[in-house]
């Protein structure tokens, strides 16, 4: 955990050939959904059921038209999902994740239905699935601060109201059932607050909280009452001023100072924390490429990466990917899956038209 916050700093189915698969980037125009996302919709966007009946021709006979739903899915937003699974549904009477369950297999069928799910329930899930891992660790916990310190306090609420729908439990209830203390003290208060959501700063509120942060520092007491309130209540503006007047005051940075402490479950729980919030783009693209180097791909990491980000600010996590890495976020995904997994990840990337 040290090592990856350390270099932050430092900067098989048969296809078949059908007319849904025979769209090229000449038929159609493109554009990005928002200004920091990758992920292209043509323009003009195809009708939920002209996409359910491509959909549904793509799963008919003999294996499966991979590349007509790489195409379809991997070029819709979230709300134009959303309306072709609810068309989906109307139609043919079935789920579209049921059907994409049945006719895919592998890493492929794992990412395609995770981004298929609203992102609400998406994140409602991943974080059920991290609280109920039989050896729970940070490399599961730090899904619960993605939620809650990198994402908007609108969607952060979501994920909370359909948690609490899908599993008969708040998330809040799960956390103080399944971690135990002082980890649960800080994510209870990560996931329970609502922070502003407007870019205010007050500068005299950043210099008196830094030196509170100062203060649980020297004390090497890093679940103390006013570190919890100010990492969980304050805007992600107003925190950005704080760990800045914490470097002029103090000499190092936040996180330096938190990595200083020990080596524990704590102190890596809050360097993900303070990365989350400090810099989502530089916390993700170190999240991916950990989670393709060495021996092995860690899916979950890259899928839960990628997916999760893809209509947020993928733009600016391969270009930090890029300085951190020395290669290209396209070159190592390529480099590192295969077939329609890597047609899929690449297509979220903007790279496939």
């Amino acid at each position: 955990m040290q090592s990856f916050f350390s270099r932050l700093r430092s900067t098989s189915s048969v296809h078949k050939q059908n007319s849904s698969s025979a769209i090229s980037s000449s038929e159609e125009d493109f554009k990005l959904t928002g200004s920091m996302g990758t992920v292209k919709v043509p323009e003009p966007v195809p009708s939920p059921d002209n996409d359910c009946q491509r959909l549904k021709k793509a799963f008919e006979g003999l294996g499966t038209d991979e590349e007509a739903v790489i195409w379809i899915l991997g070029h819709r937003n979230q709300s134009q999902r959303r309306k072709i699974k609810d068309t989906y549904q109307q139609l043919y009477n079935k789920s579209l994740l049921d059907d994409l369950h049945s006719e895919l297999s592998g890493d492929f069928r794992k990412a395609i239905i995770l981004w298929a799910y609203d992102p609400p329930e998406r994140d409602a899930k991943l974080a059920r699935d991290a609280l109920k891992a039989k050896k729970q660790g940070i490399k599961h916990l730090k899904v619960v601060v993605e939620i809650a310190c990198a994402s908007s306090p609108h969607h952060l609420m979501a994920v909370r109201q359909v948690y609490a729908s899908l599993f008969d439990c708040s998330l809040e209830e799960d956390i103080a059932s399944t971690v135990s203390l002082p980890l649960r003290k800080i994510l209870v208060g990560l996931v329970s607050s609502y922070r502003y959501d407007r870019q205010l700063v007050d500068s005299g509120i950043a210099g008196s909280e830094a030196s509170r942060l100062h203060e649980a520092i020297e004390r090497k007491q890093l679940d103390d009452d006013h570190v919890v309130r100010i990492l969980s209540t304050r805007n992600l503006f107003q925190l950005r001023a704080t760990f800045e007047c914490y470097k002029q005051k103090y000499g190092n940075s936040f996180d330096q100072d938190i990595k200083a402490c020990g080596n524990g479950d704590l102190e890596s729980l809050l360097m993900v924390v303070f990365w989350c919030i400090e810099s989502p783009e530089k916390y993700f693209a170190k999240v991916i490429k950990n989670s393709i180097v060495g021996l092995g791909t860690d899916e979950d990491s890259l899928n839960r990466a990628i997916i999760s980000r893809a209509e947020i600010d993928m733009i600016k996590i391969k270009e930090e990917y890029s300085k951190v890495s020395k290669s290209s976020l396209v070159n190592d995904i390529i480099g590192d899956t295969s077939r329609d997994y890597k047609n899929f990840l690449l297509t979220l990337l903007g790279e496939r038209l």
